[in-house]
């Protein structure tokens, strides 16, 4: 006698199962940024990349890597910073762990507050979404005043609109006050 062809999703199902039903749920479009000022940079954000990645979160396009500046506490040497394009399943919050744990796992321990780091990686965009909770902004809240965020974001999207204000990457890029420097470094060979 033939199984009932809805025997396995039944199964799947059952809460006694030992694993639950899986959810599919739609792959989300996420920039990232990343930076790292301290040992070997490239390497660093490489590793980061690794890492998201084993974490399900797939990059789809990185854009070129710039030496930049720092911001706010200018006592540290300079950044290597990227954006990257992601997919993930992951919700923002999910995200934000990973990102974090990512940042752990590459060495990242608390420290002076913008100062000198190993890797960093933030969450410039979730789709369109808008996201204010008490861990996680999103768009980045200073996403508008930042160049070496905003020229590699425009490198990879500058028709992108920002949520909040609807203006496209490259609008904010050529409207943003900061000067900080933001070099394009040429890649290895």
């Amino acid at each position: 006698m033939d199984a009932d062809p809805g025997a396995a999703e039944i199964e799947l199902s059952n809460p006694r199962s030992p694993k639950p039903a899986p959810v599919i749920q739609a792959m989300k479009r996420v920039y990232l940024s990343l930076g790292s000022n301290l040992g070997d940079r490239r390497r660093n954000i490489a590793m980061a990349l690794e890492h998201l990645a084993r974490q399900g979160v797939r990059a789809i396009r990185v854009s070129s890597y710039y030496k930049t500046e720092p911001v706010d506490y200018h006592a540290q040497p300079w950044f290597l910073n990227c954006v990257a394009e992601m997919e993930t399943e992951w919700m923002p919050l999910q995200l934000l762990r990973r990102c974090q744990a990512v940042e752990r796992a590459l060495g990242r321990r608390p420290g002076t507050p913008k100062g000198p780091r190993i890797v960093d990686i933030d969450i410039l965009l979730y789709g369109d979404s808008v996201i204010r909770s008490p861990g996680l902004r999103v768009p980045h809240d200073r996403l508008g005043e930042r160049r070496f965020v905003l020229i590699p974001l425009a490198e990879l999207a500058p028709s992108l609109r920002e949520p909040v204000t609807q203006r496209t990457i490259l609008e904010l890029l050529r409207q943003t006050a900061d000067r900080s420097q933001v070099i394009k470094v040429k890649p290895e060979a």
